[in-house]
């Protein structure tokens, strides 16, 4: 019993474990979950696949052989409590028992009757037996209280046989004789050999398969360990169409699927639109809506450099879930397209308080370099208001673990990207640069009255230096700079601030330069408005951010064809029956064994050589010995008024612990 119960318990916890713990993800997501540490520890233990772990399974089948034999040995001494009535008793044995009463009886045969007719108005079950001049009547009620052992055990036994069933037994064979390969590369499924597929008459599995909108597939991939294997099916699965609702935080509100389920046993094909909980259910298969996904949404894009080749910017084409080499100049970059949103829904504070809005569709996408390092990348399609401002955001990091840090670009009158690209490209063109520094330190100098041609020249080719540390390590390279050369030329401390202050002048004048310049190409002139002049600062500002950014070029989505996937999770679990009805047998056994008590009486009638008779009652209650003490009671007083002037009392006590005459 302490085995059977530690095994139970130890059942229990694997359960909640299974429950709280998803089952049958990648490894690579368990890895970013729990670290390296935690990951093997778990993974030892089998917890990312419970239900079908080695131990689970063994302790499955130890119980059900365990318990079994248990049945074999006690079911027929259970069966023997059922039905004998035992009369075989003894005024000695009835004497000892804790609730007794006794009567003297004029007319035993009539007094025999009377206490039949008591009994059974109580609801017992009795057998009579008569062994010369002593009557014996033997009654018993609840013996149901003996089939709650029964089905308790039995239940464990059909349970433990259920979750054998959909423990997956036959891959769990097939993978520890090596029949079974384990794929970890990301190919078509028609390049996936033999040793990697599961046949379609498999009796239990639980995967899963994407499917984008207008298309169909019929297998389902089953997450192993590092990799996956291939359920075939015996049937087809299109999805016709896929429609998902928001609430007004951005959160999926429900999503269902359209599907049309082609299978060569039916004259017709199934429709049926399926949503969470609602499953469509075919010859043993349960095809869930699980999640959903981009299905290969097309996108147009417009690439910018970034990187000061002085190219123009060029269109392209890319799908969702595809990659494509990007040819720049230096060094070509593998793009990656790995997600498309088209609701971005955000939290906004405003002066009536909380609320949310949607800035808009977004793509996330890497830019890998030949030697595999790579970044990722989210874009926003539409500027997004940031207090008075409007901006370009696009998000970078370099680990999925990481969260995305932010590049603000600051949007044109026009909601565009062309003067914000202008500007940074003019900060690359040598000639531009070269021509604004001199015109700014000649501004600069005549300002103090000084009118040297080389020291103009001096001062325009170190403003000339600064904007290009500018865009090579943004501010913080500037002040790097300028402290590396004044410290080289043995500035005393008393002037290096004056020279400071005078480098920034002649920097802060050159790009004035280049601005104006831009605006000027745009039609632009005379004084800068407010919003030009916020422009200029927060373009400084992502200039400046530009080396933390680390891309050769800006990906910018300009049109889109949304398209979407489906996600299902495809099930066959025969023993899942078994086990509802091992649950409902094991409800039905405890209600049994703890709600209906079984009781016993004893009835012994004795006649003497003189005619005398005496009736002693006598009766045992298990589990609910205080319910037992009152109708042992109620029992007494029925038959006392029953019997009338045929019987006297001689003790009426209902324990015997006392006597009265």
């Amino acid at each position: 019993m302490n085995l059977a119960i530690t095994l139970l318990v130890a059942v229990a916890i694997a359960s909640v474990v299974g429950t709280v713990l998803q089952q049958h993800q990648p490894y690579g997501d368990y890895l970013v979950k729990f670290g390296p540490f935690w990951f093997e520890v778990f993974r030892s233990l089998g917890l990312y696949d419970v239900y079908s772990s080695s131990w689970f399974l063994f302790i499955l089948a130890f119980l059900v052989v365990s318990t079994t034999i248990c049945l074999y040995r006690y079911t027929p001494q259970m069966w023997r409590e059922m039905t004998r009535y035992r009369t075989h008793v003894r005024e000695a044995s009835l004497r000892a028992l804790s609730h007794r009463r006794e009567w003297r009886i004029e007319h035993p045969e009539r007094s025999e009757a009377v206490l039949a007719g008591v009994l059974q108005r109580h609801g017992y079950r009795m057998r009579h037996k008569r062994e010369g001049s002593v009557r014996v009547i033997g009654a018993m009620k609840g013996r149901a209280n003996r089939l709650g052992y029964i089905f308790t055990h039995l239940a464990i036994v059909v349970i433990c046989v259920g979750g054998l069933i959909d423990g997956n037994l036959p891959l769990k064979w097939r993978e520890w004789t090596g029949a079974l390969s384990v794929e970890t590369r990301s190919i078509p499924v028609s390049q996936i050999g033999a040793e990697s597929r599961l046949p379609p008459n498999n009796p239990a599995f639980r995967g899963n398969v994407m499917i984008p909108e207008g298309r169909s597939a019929a297998v389902a991939f089953l997450p192993l360990r590092e990799g996956y294997v291939v359920q075939e099916l015996p049937f087809r699965i299109e999805v016709e169409a896929f429609r998902i609702e928001h609430y007004d935080t951005g959160q999926p509100r429900s999503f269902e699927s359209d599907l049309i389920l082609h299978d060569p046993d039916l004259d017709e094909p199934i429709r049926q639109t399926i949503e969470v909980n609602h499953p469509l259910v075919h010859r043993g298969f349960a095809i869930y809506q699980a999640s959903f996904s981009d299905g290969g949404s097309e996108l147009d894009l417009k690439a910018w450099p970034l990187d000061g080749s002085g190219a123009q910017p060029w269109t392209l084409e890319g799908t969702v879930l595809e990659e494509q080499t990007l040819a720049l100049t230096g060094e070509d970059r593998r793009l990656e397209l790995t997600e498309f949103e088209v609701f971005n829904v955000r939290p906004d504070v405003v002066e009536s308080g909380r609320r949310f809005r949607n800035i808009g569709p977004s793509f996330t996408y890497r830019l890998r370099r030949p030697t595999g390092e790579a970044l990722e990348y989210e874009n926003f399609m539409l500027p997004v208001q940031i207090d008075d401002g409007w901006y370009f955001l696009s998000g970078v990091r370099r680990d999925v673990s990481e969260g995305f840090q932010y590049l603000h670009i600051p949007a044109d009158s026009r909601m565009q990207l062309d003067r914000f690209m202008n500007f940074a490209a003019r900060l690359h063109d040598a000639d531009a640069v070269e021509q604004a520094a001199l015109a700014a330190s000649e501004r600069v100098l005549a300002t103090l009255n000084v009118d040297e041609p080389e020291l103009i020249t001096a001062v325009a080719r170190t403003a000339e230096e600064m904007v290009e540390r500018l865009t090579a390590s943004g501010f913080d390279g500037i002040e790097r700079h300028l402290n590396e050369r004044l410290s080289e030329d043995a500035v005393e401390a008393s002037r290096r601030e004056a020279m400071l202050m005078f480098s920034r002048m002649v920097l802060e004048s050159t790009l004035d330069t280049l601005y104006r310049q831009v605006l000027a190409e745009e039609g632009v002139d005379g004084a800068l408005s407010e919003e030009d002049q916020r422009f200029y600062l927060d373009a400084l500002n992502a200039i400046a951010a530009l080396p933390n950014y680390a891309s050769p070029v800006y990906l910018q989505l300009t049109d889109f064809n949304h398209i979407q996937a489906t996600g299902l999770q495809i099930t066959r679990a025969p023993g899942q029956y078994i086990v509802y009805f091992g649950s409902a047998l094991l409800l039905a056994g405890v209600f049994l064994l703890f709600y209906v008590p079984q009781r016993r009486l004893w009835a012994l009638t004795i006649v003497d050589g003189e005619g005398r008779a005496r009736l002693l009652l006598a009766g045992v209650g298990k589990r609910d010995p205080l319910g037992f003490d009152r109708e042992f009671e109620r029992i007494g007083q029925d038959l006392s008024r029953s019997l009338g002037d045929a019987g006297n009392s001689i003790n009426g006590t209902g324990k015997g612990d006392g006597n009265s005459q």
